[in-house]
């Protein structure tokens, strides 16, 4: 009999955890996370208006449920929690799939002003995530401005521009909602140092912004113009190509005078983000061209746009876990196939899957094949691994040292618990947005 844990209950971790129990058929997993809640970035990084995707959750959902599968909630791992060598000999195995839990800077002055903030920080708030802090994010701004053109710049974009009607079939926490109802921003600016064809964002992201009912987009074909592949996208490849063809439609259309303003603007790099006040109050960019290499050049030239919120989101970053070895030059745990390497050499019964593994890339499928690849190599090294004595039940040697994990009947009456808040609020679903209200949902298995 097999015992193995699995930290981290997002995609990379659900989909591991999957495919060991379909390869083999005497392994017990249990799925370890340190908050309370499954499905990690489904739950608190999918968009609450994209509940297609956030759907996914009842795939991930089937494998959590499995009986060799065991979800333990609110149990940290590392520094405050259980070490990771203790982790070792409670179970034969351990895979971390902890993701890429910061984000990347962008390293100009006034980066940290008050009203500059990263996207990951923006999420989080508007998903409810219970580590997030009311920040007053949209209070007072009449214009923001989002660093980056990846899907989730489009998202915080959306997001921003969208009104309360629309929003509120959401299960946004209420707060959040609220802010978000009464936000004055009128101007969204979505701005990317490189050009429209190396643009990040799927086509599908981009129309949606098209799509809003109170909003227009607005794209300058001067600027779009400086792109050569955009001038002629017949190389590109289809996706890009795509996405050419929506920026070529939008920069032709008419203004249509709506409440709300989306500029998607290319070639400008910031260089300083400006106080007013004692917050930021504008973004200092300059202007920036092709180099013919796939990346750009300054021009010396500079533009201002005034900006009274600012979210970054130039992507995401590993960060150490105590415990495991990192590589701080790519943010990742060395590895060879998904088994840990120490020094060089591969480290027994030590495995990683997901962002953690290969960085933050790809989409949420592409978690799949990669906890496969890590599975396959753990399950080569299982005759081995089992050799180790464990005890019996990992989760009574971890009660007996004073973790009370948050097992699935907690979670599922944490389930119940936003069901019914969100029925008291006239809504559908609403999140409880905070540890001590998810913490106290959940002792109430049972009723």
């Amino acid at each position: 009999m097999l015992r193995v844990a699995v930290v981290g209950s997002g995609p990379s971790g659900v989909y591991s955890a999957q495919s060991l129990v379909q390869l083999d058929p005497t392994v017990f997993v249990d799925v370890l996370d340190r908050l309370p809640c499954p499905y990690g970035l489904v739950r608190y990084g999918v968009a609450p208006d994209h509940e297609k995707i956030k759907s996914l959750q009842n795939n991930l959902r089937t494998v959590l449920e499995h009986e060799r599968v065991r979800f333990l909630g609110g149990v940290q791992v590392g520094a405050g929690g259980v070490p990771a060598a203790r982790l070792r000999e409670l179970y034969h195995a351990v895979v971390y799939c902890v993701g890429a839990a910061t984000d990347r800077h962008l390293g100009i002055p006034g980066e940290d002003l008050p009203g500059s903030f990263s996207a990951t920080e923006f999420v989080s708030w508007y998903s409810a995530h219970p580590d997030a802090v009311e920040d007053g994010f949209v209070l007072g701004a009449r214009s923001a401005v989002v660093i980056g053109v990846g899907n989730v710049a489009v998202d915080v974009t959306r997001i921003l521009a969208r009104g309360a009607a629309e929003l509120s079939p959401t299960d946004m926490p209420q707060s959040a909602l609220t802010a978000l109802g009464a936000s004055r921003v009128t101007d969204i600016h979505m701005v990317g140092r490189r050009g429209p064809s190396q643009a990040r964002f799927t086509t599908k992201e981009l129309r949606e912004l098209g799509s809003l009912p109170g909003a227009e987009v607005n794209v300058d074909p001067e600027e779009l113009a400086l792109d050569p592949a955009y001038v002629d996208p017949s190389a590109l490849p289809a996706a890009q190509r795509r996405n050419v063809e929506v920026l070529r439609g939008w920069a032709a259309q008419p203004a249509r005078d709506l409440p709300r303003r989306i500029g998607l603007r290319f070639f400008l790099r910031p260089v300083e983000l400006l106080a007013e006040g004692g917050r930021v109050g504008a973004v200092r960019f300059e202007r920036t061209l092709p180099d013919g290499q796939g990346g750009v050049t300054g021009t010396g030239r500079y533009e201002e746009i005034e900006a009274q919120l600012v979210l970054r989101s130039v992507g995401y970053r590993g960060v150490p876990l105590e415990g495991l070895p990192f590589d701080p030059a790519t943010g990742t745990v060395p590895q060879l196939a998904g088994r840990v390497l120490r020094g060089g050499v591969v480290a027994p019964g030590e495995y990683v899957a997901g962002w953690i593994k290969r960085g933050p890339t790809g989409v949420i499928g592409t978690n799949r094949p990669c906890a496969k690849e890590t599975v396959l190599s753990l399950l080569e090294d299982a005759p081995v691994l089992v050799r180790k004595e464990v005890p019996e039940n990992p989760l009574a040697a971890l009660r007996a040292e004073d973790v009370e994990p948050v097992e699935w009947a907690g979670w599922r009456a944490i389930e119940r618990a936003e069901a019914e808040l969100g029925a008291s609020l006239g809504r559908s679903v609403v999140k409880l947005p905070d540890w001590e209200s998810l913490l106290t949902a959940a002792r109430r298995v049972g009723s």
